[in-house]
């Protein structure tokens, strides 16, 4: 068969996978914060709302979404207790609601018990949180909330509780566990909770990244990772093989925000105290003809610490954490616009059709193009604050506050 039309039904493969998955982890398939919907309004009003509906507890984790059930995480405050709870995401009818019994532990004012956001696939919903007994994956059967099994993977050492989100691939559950600490990745069995391989890692500061898959079109996917310690790694998603490596990028400086895939770079950033000093764009190695993976450029000037860029024709967008949104030319690094929309932001922005979502800590939804030029195109009111990345299926956009989750757009019936 001739390659370019394989590669096509291998694209075609995994677009669909996509599409059938809906939202299954923090941004969406792969890490990428992609949607093509044209259905979810650029402003809206609160009587525009599908639906509105308060979550027990506060938390700063976002929604993931699979076959029509949207699945939020939450915890008391007082505590440490957690919930899953999973909603309809047609009338957000309370379907189930899991109470996980856990404990308090030191943490940052920004930050809360709940952090890290659920992952789910076909049959389970799996968490990851962290309390003074350590770090605890639970899976949870994804149509009742009926416990499956749970794991503690050991203790946790770090200043502001454990932020790093658990990711599906293939039948594997894989856990970051960078820390101060003994540090790790680790893939589970999704069905067991046993450990199918684990990779030590370095260990300086905790890290709190969320792995993405990068995926080429024959078929051959990385796990990309970030870190202080370890810096910008390429890991084999089955067996934790390590491809390749770029351990001195990021100093001594913290890694908060996740990688991004965009145009064959990976690109990575790093911060201090309450703002971003390094984003860099990173050439991956080559097998092939054995080109080592290098820096290809480095990104200077407003740049962001913990909101992870989203890529859209060739273009990156993102945000600093003090309020400055940016656009460059992934090719080359050159800046096509710098703009100050204010506020300050927590949350991650993501792409629907041809606009960019992010929401402030204040808890404003900020709208604007996805395009070469600046354009603004809605500021809305949530009502509460939020530290969490939206979320999109089947043409709707879902939105967690610090203690409630709703949903706007979907197309008339």
């Amino acid at each position: 068969m001739n390659r370019f039309v394989l590669a096509a039904i291998q694209l075609l493969a995994m677009t669909t996978s996509f599409a059938a998955e809906g939202w299954p982890r923090f941004r969406g398939p792969d890490g990428a914060g992609q949607s093509e919907t044209d259905a979810i309004p650029a402003t809206w009003t609160e009587s525009d709302y599908k639906w509105r509906v308060p979550l027990k507890g506060i938390g700063h984790s976002s929604p993931v979404i699979w076959d029509g059930s949207v699945y939020v995480t939450s915890a008391m405050p007082d505590d440490g207790t957690r919930f899953v709870s999973c909603l309809s995401a047609s009338n957000g009818e309370l379907l189930w609601e899991k109470e996980l019994k856990s404990t308090t532990l030191e943490i940052g004012n920004s930050t809360s018990f709940d952090t890290a956001s659920p992952a789910v696939d076909e049959k389970r919903l799996y968490a990851a949180w962290v309390d003074e007994g350590g770090l605890w994956t639970v899976a949870l059967d994804r149509l009742t909330g009926e416990e499956i099994w749970r794991r503690n993977l050991g203790t946790w050492e770090a200043e502001h509780g454990y932020g790093a989100s658990p990711i599906t691939f293939e039948d594997l559950l894989v856990i970051s566990d960078d820390q101060k600490g003994p540090s790790s990745m680790v893939a589970l069995d999704c069905r067991t909770g046993e450990t199918r391989w684990k990779v030590n890692r370095n260990q300086v500061k905790a890290a709190y990244s969320t792995p993405i898959i990068v995926r080429s079109g024959a078929g051959d996917s990385e796990l990309i990772t970030s870190s202080t310690a370890n810096g910008v790694s390429s890991l084999d998603p089955r067996t934790g093989r390590l491809n390749w490596e770029l351990t001195d990028v990021f100093g001594d400086l913290r890694v908060v925000g996740s990688p991004v895939g965009a145009g064959g770079l990976i690109f990575a950033q790093s911060g201090v105290g309450s703002g971003g000093k390094m984003l860099v764009a990173i050439r991956p190695a080559d097998s092939r003809n054995g080109t080592p993976a290098a820096v290809a450029y480095e990104v200077s000037g407003s740049l962001p610490y913990v909101p992870t860029p989203v890529d859209h024709g060739g273009l990156l967008f993102f945000i600093s954490d003090n309020g400055v949104a940016s656009c460059i030319d992934i090719a080359t690094g050159e800046r096509r616009w710098r703009e100050r929309i204010g506020g300050s932001f927590f949350g991650s922005p993501i792409r629907v059709g041809e606009r960019i979502y992010i929401i402030s800590r204040t808890g404003e939804m900020v709208v604007f193009r996805a395009a070469s030029t600046f354009e603004l195109l809605g500021r809305i009111d949530l009502g509460e604050p939020s530290h969490s990345t939206p979320a999109v299926a089947d043409d709707v956009l879902f939105i967690r506050t610090f203690s409630h989750l709703m949903a706007i757009g979907g197309r008339e019936e």
